[in-house]
């Protein structure tokens, strides 16, 4: 599986009308109002290939937050996109979008249909349910596998970093918080269907979504609602290093911190790239 992961993710040129990118088009912002927020991804998702974004910016005021999702819709064929990813797309069909919440995002399993689905397949458990657990160095969620170095936030540098450095290492952050990092995977299930997995701050929310037929494109759907201004995608590698994140290593290995990027003579869109993950 590893071969066909590791795409360099973006945001879809088609938005919602309040989204504005960056020119690297890993940052959106909405830039009026709560709504008209919604982006996709620039190309479809791989099967157990996470888009995963971290919380750049909120704005006081508003009452909700982030929401992500999948779609089997092309954005690219949209002639308008909705206002609101819940419930103006998902009423469209052949969408599927979980509303993150302060609190309680985690997805509880119904133990009475989980059970007869093991009689039904003659107590196969293994191969019906994605049990998810942790490494030392990926999160496994059936038989996907994330590297976890990028799931969690970390700190920017500033005077109180030494403080946020112990929420991120205990993965304390809470959902909608600043730096706290969203991401959604779908993970095969079998006969040409699917699960919808969400993962905050490295933990799996469990199968928000399931038996999502995979026998059409499915791209990520990542809703800037309300209290969530901004969001910036993360780039999560799956086996070798590509070019670009090499270049950008080699970068910051000789700098004092990833803020000194300014001083450089250097195109805007390759310092916002080294300065971020």
């Amino acid at each position: 599986m590893a071969a066909i992961l590791g795409q360099f993710m973006e945001f879809h040129p088609v938005h919602g009308t309040n989204v504005q990118l960056d020119r690297s088009r890993t940052k959106a912002t909405r830039v009026e109002s709560f709504a008209n927020g919604i982006c996709f991804s620039k190309h479809s998702l791989n099967p157990g290939e996470i888009f995963l974004v971290e919380i750049e910016d909120k704005e006081l005021g508003w009452c909700g937050h982030l929401r992500i999702g999948l779609t089997a819709q092309d954005p690219q064929s949209l002639d308008v996109v909705p206002e609101y990813s819940l419930p103006d797309l998902v009423d469209q069909g052949g969408s599927w979008v979980f509303a993150i919440t302060r609190n309680h995002n985690k997805v509880i399993e119904d133990e009475a249909h989980e059970e007869a689905g093991q009689a039904v397949d003659g107590g196969n458990e293994e191969s019906n349910r994605s049990k998810s657990f942790f490494t030392d160095t990926h999160l496994y969620i059936g038989n996907t596998c994330i590297p976890k170095d990028k799931l969690v936030g970390r700190s920017r540098p500033g005077r109180f970093s030494h403080i946020l450095d112990d929420l991120y290492k205990t993965n304390t952050l809470p959902p909608t918080a600043r730096r706290s990092r969203i991401g959604v995977v779908y993970v095969p299930k079998g006969q040409g269907f699917a699960d919808m997995h969400i993962i905050i701050n490295g933990e799996d929310m469990g199968a928000s979504a399931k038996g999502i037929p995979t026998d059409q494109p499915l791209f990520a759907v990542v809703d800037v609602f309300a209290a969530t201004k901004c969001v910036r995608i993360i780039q999560v590698e799956y086996g070798f290093s590509s070019l670009q994140t090499l270049c950008r290593k080699t970068i910051q290995k000789h700098i004092v911190h990833r803020m000194a990027l300014d001083w450089l003579e250097l195109p805007e869109i390759l310092k916002n790239y080294c300065k971020f993950e």
